[in-house]
């Protein structure tokens, strides 16, 4: 056969061959990011996207909240607007205010977090300091530090409500263990940013509860109640409320003098309804002038 037809014939297979290898390295590295060395970081980078989303959502309702806010002040100083109703525009303000504030903290510790991951990422090849590595041995840490309360007897006499179920911390530590349990996984398996992000949470979730039983049976322990608030807490919520009372009531009533001002300088307004008068106006009387009279 002719060189020449036989290299038009088959031009295609050098570009497929390089076109494989490339499918082939990508596909590994994918490979490589989601059984090792770079899960940790993968799941943080989309969980900053995540919260940086959120974030946005939350200052665009922060914009909404601030008009509907303006738009009712301005309707109840033309008295066709509630105090109540302002006042409902404020709460909701608030908690948008509240809202964004939260989101924008989230976005800054999803940010600290990725960076820590960066630096996470380990250089050897050795699979304990893998990402998934470092989990399961926080995980077995907690498990570990909560049966110390199941088999010292001295701990299960002194603090006998972390074994007991019928507790709300110990159950819901029970439970956030019972899902962290569900969603590890097998070692040596391949696993997914999605699924390590789920398992991180669930153990993240699995300490917090942990945190919050082994607090609150010590507080019964030593005779406290550990769902008190503290005092200072109590009272800078009451100064709170009455503050936001009082400026409630400040606000109504200058709207309500605004509106009687307006009334009073309005023409035909009744004073009492703060609207025009129904009867129209009488007609002043001519002035008439006295005829001379005529000497006879």
């Amino acid at each position: 056969m002719d060189p020449l037809l036989l290299a038009v014939e088959w031009w295609w297979i050098a570009p497929a061959v390089v076109g494989a290898g490339a499918v082939t390295a990508v596909g590994a590295r994918r490979r490589g990011s989601a059984s090792g060395r770079r899960l940790a970081f993968d799941a943080a980078r989309d969980d900053l996207k995540e919260a940086q989303y959120k974030a946005a959502e939350r200052r665009r309702a922060v914009k909404l909240a601030q008009a509907e806010h303006a738009r009712l002040v301005a309707e109840r100083m033309a008295s066709r607007a509630s105090t109540a109703e302002v006042s409902s525009a404020r709460r909701v303000l608030k908690q948008a205010e509240q809202d964004a504030r939260a989101a924008a903290a989230d976005v800054r510790a999803r940010r600290v977090q990725l960076n820590v991951a960066r630096a996470e990422i380990p250089l050897a090849s050795k699979r304990e300091r893998y990402p998934l590595a470092r989990l399961h041995r926080a995980h077995d840490a907690i498990t570990a530090r909560w049966m110390e309360y199941e088999t010292d007897p001295a701990k299960l006499i002194a603090y006998p409500t972390m074994s007991d179920a019928k507790d709300p911390a110990t159950a819901a530590f029970l439970s956030a263990s019972r899902h962290a349990q569900d969603l590890r996984p097998a070692v040596g398996t391949r696993t997914t940013t999605e699924e390590f992000a789920a398992y991180r949470d669930a153990v993240a979730q699995l300490e917090r509860t942990f945190d919050v039983a082994e607090y609150a049976t010590k507080a019964r322990a030593a005779g406290r109640d550990p769902n008190a608030a503290p005092v200072w807490q109590d009272t800078a919520q009451q100064v709170f409320t009455r503050s936001a009372d009082a400026l409630d009531k400040a606000a109504g009533v200058a709207a309500s003098a605004f509106a009687a001002w307006n009334a009073r300088n309005r023409p035909n307004a009744d004073p009492e309804t703060d609207a025009p008068g129904t009867e129209e106006p009488k007609p002043k009387p001519s002035k008439i002038w006295p005829v001379p009279r005529r000497d006879s």
